[in-house]
């Protein structure tokens, strides 16, 4: 019996240390493979996607009266602004992952009494403009999403306008 506690012991260690790499690696796998789905208009510029179908789903399990739009970004270079329209009569709202799929940010059309707000997404120590909301996070890489609730699908052609009025951009001036 003596002679399998030190190989049971080593497998039980390895197998610990293995787990543990999965838990911590898998968020970050997950979200690479989402920015490079949702990434149709590249890295910190707003994409407006169309509506999901059975043969077309970006996401698992993506809502088909939702219309999103979304941009992954990248702030290793600087500060990136999200600027969001609300739809008059329709529920929306944003949603900001980090790299580790951790949400952080959300506000919804009705927190933002209805009207255009901007959020500014930056790591500690980058310098934002004056007087912007700021989101800081430890990672450089992430998405936001723009959520418009449909009351039909249809109606997406009628709304498109000022769906493409929310935006993302890198941050070039910070006054």
């Amino acid at each position: 019996m003596r002679n399998w506690l030190g190989p049971l012991a080593f497998g039980l260690i390895v197998a610990s240390v293995t787990a543990y790499a999965a838990i911590r690696a898998i968020p970050y796998g997950l979200m690479n493979v989402a920015i490079e789905r949702l990434g149709q208009g590249g890295v910190n510029t707003m994409s407006y996607g169309n509506l999901a179908t059975p043969a077309r789903q970006p996401v698992v399990r993506p809502s088909p009266d939702l219309a999103y739009s979304s941009c992954p970004y990248n702030i290793s270079d600087g500060p990136i602004a999200i600027d969001v329209t609300p739809v008059p009569g329709r529920y929306s709202s944003l949603s900001i992952f980090d790299a580790a799929t951790d949400v952080i940010f959300v506000r919804n059309d009705v927190e933002a009494g209805g009207k255009p707000f901007r959020i500014i997404v930056a790591r500690p120590g980058q310098a934002v403009p004056k007087g912007a909301e700021i989101v800081r996070t430890n990672h450089d890489h992430g998405i936001a999403l723009v959520r418009i609730l449909l009351k039909d699908p249809a109606e997406i052609g009628a709304l498109d306008p000022i769906r493409r009025q929310s935006s993302c951009r890198t941050v070039t001036k910070l006054k």
